[in-house]
């Protein structure tokens, strides 16, 4: 969901929004340089130690699971969220531009998947956003001044024995591109953060440290403690989230990022499907037999480096295939540029996969053409999607769709790029891609019971499909 504000998405020139959201960060670093505010906060002897690269799991669910929606709304709901998403994500581009996300003005929130995971001594629960394409880990804390209401109680800093302050001088605050110190009355000085996203969103507070608690990766009842890891403790928070969250788990390159800190080689996710209410996995750190019960052959393509972002991760996406005809695209549709906009980018937090408006249009025009149903012009224009008209209760042949990468293929199952639904205005089958801007952004639907693996040492992406709900 969230980019760091040193990268933010295209410019929009709306430099009225760049100086609200700059005069609420200036707001923000005052009130927390009050001296009442800090000394709500206990300090304690700080130990920063270096974690060994175990196992560990989480357990994510959709955001969407278990509410009762319907096929239709579960749709429409993805590619609201997948426009808003693609606002959102990382790029080169001005730092300060805000971007418009439009049809996210419905209310839908810009939320995927949710890990769990416990926070301090005793474990306090928290839900975070799973987010591939951010760094940093945070989440609302007690006494929380302005904050988004949640369903589970804020986080109690006090109430944890192992919770420490980080000083500004500390190298975890170093790593932060907007920071400064709150100054107390003992002289210790604490690393106050802000964090702010393109849609005007912000987190602002200390950056702490205390024991995460995670689930065994072997299957068992037993859970995993890992003392001592960064997190941001938010006090001001504001923008467009919901009761779901209680913040955000960055999983991106960066230093703050949750791989990073556990130093862990890899991890990997696997998606079960949207439509269900099974929850998913998330591995950090490699199993030895992780692959043993795969669906096929594991196929391994290298991660882009980007001089602009160190969040993201990017693809070297090569073309696509509609039936058995490979589009007429050339691959520098795909490629990342030097001044950080296009690119391929694979993403947790973005619902249905993005194309270049170019792209798309000769995807569409090749699924029209070689289905062989009428496109529903009602549904499309209402669902912002292509959508076909299917006489109830059957399922019709449509074309496979393949994605080439550097040395790897992603034949996609047909569950991971249609849609079906049927309701009082017919049966229909949708096409769950859309158009975007510049980048392509392989979304969480196509990934959907695939074991994607990050192999962060060897600098690849690897997937095999899988069975999410077995794992």
């Amino acid at each position: 969901m969230p980019a760091n504000n040193t990268h933010t998405c295209r410019e929009s020139g709306m430099k009225h929004v760049q100086m609200k959201q700059l005069q609420r960060i200036r707001v923000a670093l005052l009130l927390l340089s009050l001296e009442k505010i800090v000394l709500l906060l206990p300090l304690f002897a700080l130990t920063f130690s270096c974690c060994d690269a175990a196992a560990l799991k989480l357990h994510t669910n959709h955001a969407d699971a278990g509410r009762g929606l319907t096929r239709r709304e579960l749709l429409h709901r993805m590619a609201v969220r997948s426009k808003a998403r693609a606002a959102r994500l990382l790029s080169g581009r001005a730092a300060s531009a805000r971007v418009d996300p439009g049809a996210y003005t419905d209310g839908i929130p810009d939320t995927e998947y949710l890990v769990h995971l416990g926070i301090g001594t005793p474990p306090q629960p928290v839900q975070l956003i799973l987010d591939t394409g951010s760094n940093l880990v945070w989440a609302q804390c007690r006494p929380c001044p302005v904050c988004f209401g949640q369903g589970l109680p804020y986080l109690d800093p006090s109430s944890s024995s192992t919770f420490g302050v980080l000083p500004c001088s500390s190298p975890m605050c170093g790593n932060l591109a907007w920071s400064s110190c709150g100054k107390q009355n003992w002289g210790n000085q604490t690393c106050v953060y802000v964090y702010a996203y393109a849609d005007g969103s912000i987190t602002t507070g200390h950056l702490d440290v205390d024991t995460f608690t995670f689930a065994a990766a072997d299957g068992s009842t037993g859970q995993a403690s890992v003392p001592d890891l960064a997190f941001g403790c938010g006090l001001f928070n504001n923008g467009i989230f919901t009761s779901n969250e209680t913040g955000i788990a960055g999983f991106g390159r960066g230093a703050l990022s949750l791989p990073s800190q556990l130093k862990v080689d890899n991890f990997s996710h696997c998606f079960t499907s949207i439509a269900g209410s099974e929850s998913s996995t998330v591995l950090l750190g490699l199993p030895a037999n992780l692959y043993s019960n795969a669906g096929g052959a594991v196929q391994s393509t290298p991660l882009v480096q980007s001089v602009s972002s160190l969040h993201a991760y990017y693809l070297s996406l090569k073309g696509i295939t509609v039936d058995s005809t490979r589009l007429p695209v050339p691959e520098s549709a795909f490629a990342l540029k030097q001044d950080g906009t296009g690119g391929t980018i694979i993403d947790s937090g973005t619902a249905m996969t993005l194309l270049p408006q170019d792209v798309y249009k000769l995807v569409q025009d090749a699924f029209v053409a070689q289905v062989a149903l009428p496109v529903d012009n009602a549904t499309s224009a209402l669902l912002s999607q292509l959508c076909f008209s299917v006489p109830r209760g059957e399922e019709p042949d449509v074309p496979k769709l393949v994605f080439h990468f550097d040395g790897a293929t992603l034949d996609l199952p047909r569950e991971n790029y249609m849609f079906e639904f049927e309701d009082a205005a017919g049966s229909f089958t949708c096409l769950a891609i859309n158009a975007g801007d510049d980048r392509t952004i392989i979304g969480n639907y196509q990934q959907q019971n695939l074991h994607v693996l990050y192999d962060l040492v060897g600098n690849m992406l690897s997937f095999v499909p899988a069975q999410c709900n077995k794992l």
